[in-house]
């Protein structure tokens, strides 16, 4: 049968794409490993493989290009444009939806590896750095092998390797609509974006993240290298500036998840250790763990093997990670997980995670002998032993936090059925309390000391400033702004102030590091400011999670309502800390009075826009100290099940949040049957409703107001005043606007009331015809919930130092020319305080 309307073409010319770039990283990985070990040919080998992996590179690039164009013509004879995008989506959003699913989010990954290979092929090398290339590319051509390879989509006997991003739309779906020639014509939009997902950091986050993924690859090549061309120590000094750029960036990508998930609510907040969230987090830990036993091992030739071990359990994990999501093995239990992807699949998943981190470790263990081991053992009073100590620690948490995370892949393998704790975050932050203590602490004196050994008493003379700052600070904080955080107990709450504790002395011992050692020179200073800028993000979660408070309360006009699950604790909500907003009657919050205005649809199907105006004064007070509105969102689904998107409003020392707890779908509400009731009035009279009275105070010709249709049309306006039988008087102004024999009736609505007041026309004697309908239906209401988050700043500012300090320390140990390395931090410094701060805002 021939099928009407489908555009074949580039289907087919993707699918060739994918297969050139798959047979180029087979040529490109042999031709690698071949320069490598045969030194005799290298240059020959390796000039082979170049111009193949850019020829491989190039045409991912033209896949994505086609992919990017498939979507955003909205072509749904291909199942990723049916499955991902649709006609109502913004480009950003089309954009996005490339990686929203399995095939576009490997085509990322294997994007980044090429734009790095790239980088590492082309750029200007020394003989020294030259002698590196070839076994470092032949473990990212490897990895690119895997990532093409679950992109090619062929079938071999049943079983299908991959999955092809251009795959028929009537090839994947048994439906009868198939066996129609013109079955396009029939499928009006695609599924399009997850509802969950249309948010700013879906379109950004996913990508940095992933390049930070990709980046894991090359210290773990460099490592592989070492080993490889028996040059056991000299991978460490090329390999730390990228370990170092990959920790920023990969820990900018994991907050950015954190930033996404405390703006858009459904995710449990800015950290809720959700098991993918942990599998992104704990190959970050492992590298952060290497890269300070490589900085050991570059100043005292100590910790080589911890250094190779670490650099490759952290791209280990990384793939470790992509079978955790990409399996299904954590469908039940994640949020962001993909769900199952079938068998042959997760085989392949399974066989990349094996096929890097098994041979890696039994290089190392083969190799361990022949590595120079230390002469002796680290002295107590040397930094590396106590550097030592913070890199175990970090390790060490990391396996606490996947083995946890890991439990689901327990229960698949064993058949077991290992129940979650009853309150999962307790169970983690209980550990990570000791965890900050430890790592705050280990922070803020590990400088002072000298590596190999420190006189006596040296380090605790130059903490003593330090040390009494942070005191007075503290004191200031159980006096001044105490932690509230009682929920488990006063030993947790302890904990927490020792933490809290921990943190201000790694912040105020940094910074007179920076002052007094590195003299304000910033290039040398990236490890003090990375370490500030850690204490900084770990002291603003202690605060915000401990002194978030809840200022919405039922108690404001009596309203209470069922709300369902709570997003932030992900257990049942109290109806007492939400308010339910009658349209048009404030109701006190915390220092505002506070008024639902009104609704507005927005440009995707089913979501709804609600302003809630805040006003700093008491109700009834005419003038306010601020006024501002927010206007949190909510997808309208089935069965009146909605997604709500929070707003906020963000000062310098905290967030006033808000979401919509519950609504109504007015659209699946019963229609409303009443009607008006016409009254005729004399100015001055007063007629009655079924809660109270209607007076007509004045009648206004041609009113300079904005709900006219046509301002210069000429128009009545009622003044009216509605008394209620509890004393209460509201105003509605309803209008009548005659434009040549056409009559315009523009009602005004008294929410609070559920009325509705027409100008009706003139009767006998110049008497005003006021309509009244008291509405059968629902009155217009929404109910919202609203925290203060305070100091939560603090956490995107301290992970922007974080960065830049990870930054510094990757420009000083690169060896870039000056202006390079300030175009580089200048960037790095505007996209992070654009991306934390300013966008979406």
């Amino acid at each position: 049968m021939e099928f009407l309307g489908e555009h074949l073409w580039l289907g087919q010319v993707g699918h060739l794409l994918v297969l050139t770039a798959f047979a180029a990283s087979i040529l490109s990985t042999v031709s690698f490993y071949l320069a490598s070990k045969n030194r005799t040919d290298s240059n020959s080998w390796l000039q082979f493989g170049k111009k193949i992996f850019i020829i491989q590179s190039a045409a991912l690039f033209l896949v994505f290009a086609a992919l990017i164009f498939v979507c955003s013509q909205h072509w749904f004879e291909y199942m990723y444009a049916y499955k991902h995008s649709s006609k109502e989506l913004e480009f950003k959003y089309l954009l996005a939806c490339i990686w929203e699913g399995q095939e576009g989010s490997f085509l990322l990954w294997s994007l980044w590896h090429s734009v790095i290979g790239c980088f590492i092929l082309l750029k200007p090398t020394s003989k020294e750095n030259k002698f590196w290339t070839a076994p470092v590319m032949s473990v990212i051509g490897l990895a690119q092998f895997f990532l093409v390879f679950m992109l090619v989509g062929i079938y071999i006997g049943e079983a299908k390797l991959g999955s092809s991003p251009f795959t028929l739309t009537r090839n994947e779906i048994a439906a009868p609509i198939f066996q129609r020639a013109n079955y396009l014509s029939l499928i009006k939009d695609g599924v399009g974006l997850n509802i969950l997902l249309r948010n700013y950091w879906m379109v950004i986050h996913p990508p940095i993240l992933f390049f930070g993924f990709a980046l894991t690859i090359v210290p773990f090549a460099y490592a592989y290298a070492g080993i490889q061309q028996k040059k056991f120590g000299e991978w460490v000094a090329p390999a730390l500036p990228w370990a170092l750029g990959c920790a920023a960036i990969l820990g900018t990508g994991i907050m950015m998840g954190g930033k996404w998930a405390y703006e858009s609510l459904s995710f449990g907040g800015f950290w809720a250790w959700d098991p993918v969230e942990n599998a992104s987090l704990v190959p970050w830990l492992i590298l952060i763990a290497g890269m300070h036993t490589m900085v050991i091992y570059k100043a005292t030739k100590q910790s080589l093997k911890a250094s190779y071990f670490f650099i490759f359990l952290s791209f280990g994990f990384i793939l470790y990670s992509t079978f955790l999501t990409r399996t299904g093995v954590l469908g039940d239990t994640s949020v962001h997980a993909f769900t199952e992807a079938g068998k042959a699949i997760n085989i392949m998943i399974g066989l990349f995670v094996a096929a890097f981190v098994i041979p890696a470790l039994i290089m190392l263990f083969a190799n361990s002998k022949k590595m120079a081991g230390p002469v002796k053992e680290e002295e107590t009073n040397s930094r590396e032993f106590w550097m030592f100590i913070g890199s175990l620690t970090f390790f060490l948490t990391a396996i606490f936090i996947i083995a946890k995370t890991s439990v689901p892949v327990y229960n698949k393998i064993t058949g077991s059925n290992i129940a979650p704790p009853e309150d999962v975050e307790f169970s983690y932050n209980k550990i990570m309390a000791l965890v900050a203590i430890i790592i705050g602490m280990l922070t803020a004196v590990t400088q002072y000391y000298k590596y190999k050994s420190t006189p006596k008493f040296e380090v605790l003379k130059k903490l003593a400033v330090p040390f009494v700052i942070s005191v007075l600070i503290m004191v200031g904080f159980i006096f001044l702004y105490p932690l509230e955080y009682r929920k488990q107990g006063i030993g947790f709450l302890i904990a927490i102030y020792v933490a809290t504790f921990a943190c201000v002395f790694t912040i105020t011992a940094n910074i007179k590091y920076f002052i007094t050692a590195n003299k304000m020179v910033f290039l040398k200073a990236g490890s003090s400011i990375s370490h500030i800028g850690f204490g900084l993000m770990i002291l603003g979660m202690l605060i915000t999670s401990s002194n978030k408070e809840t200022i919405s309360n039922s108690t404001a006009n009596g309203i209470v309502l069922p709300v369902g699950v709570d997003p932030q604790t992900r257990q049942q909500d109290n109806p007492k800390e939400n308010l339910t907003l009658i349209r048009d009657v404030p109701a006190t919050m915390g220092a505002y009075a506070v008024t639902f205005t009104n609704d507005s649809a927005g440009q995707e199907t089913g979501r709804k826009f609600f302003n809630i105006k805040f006003e700093k004064k008491k109700i009834g007070e005419a003038t306010s100290k601020e006024s501002f509105v927010l206007q949190p969102d909510v997808y309208m689904m089935k069965d009146n099940n909605m997604s709500s998107n929070p707003d906020t409003r963000s000062y310098l020392t905290k967030d006033i949040f808000t979401y919509i707890s519950y609504t109504v779908n007015k659209e699946s509400a019963p229609i409303d049957t009443a009607s008006f009731l016409i009254n005729e009035l004399p100015i001055g009279d007063t007629s009655f409703y079924s809660n109270g009275l209607i007076i007509l105070n004045k009648v206004e010709s041609n009113p300079n107001n904005k709900r006219r249709i046509n301002p210069n049309s000429m128009a009545l306006m009622a003044d009216v005043t509605v008394q209620t039988k509890d004393g209460k008087n509201f105003t509605v102004n309803p209008m009548i606007e005659v434009e040549g024999n056409s009559v315009n009736f523009i009602d005004d609505t008294l929410f609070a009331q559920n009325l509705f007041v027409r100008f009706a026309g003139i009767g006998k004697d110049n008497a005003v015809k006021i309509g009244v309908k008291e509405a059968d239906g629902l009155i217009d209401f929404v109910t919202v919930k609203t925290y203060i988050f305070p100091y939560i700043n603090l956490v995107w500012l301290g992970l922007i130092v974080m960065s830049m300090g990870l930054m510094l320390s990757m420009v000083f140990r690169s060896k870039m020319k000056k202006n390079a390395q300030l175009i580089v931090l200048f960037l790095s410094l505007a996209g992070l305080a654009y991306m934390f701060l300013f966008a979406n805002a």
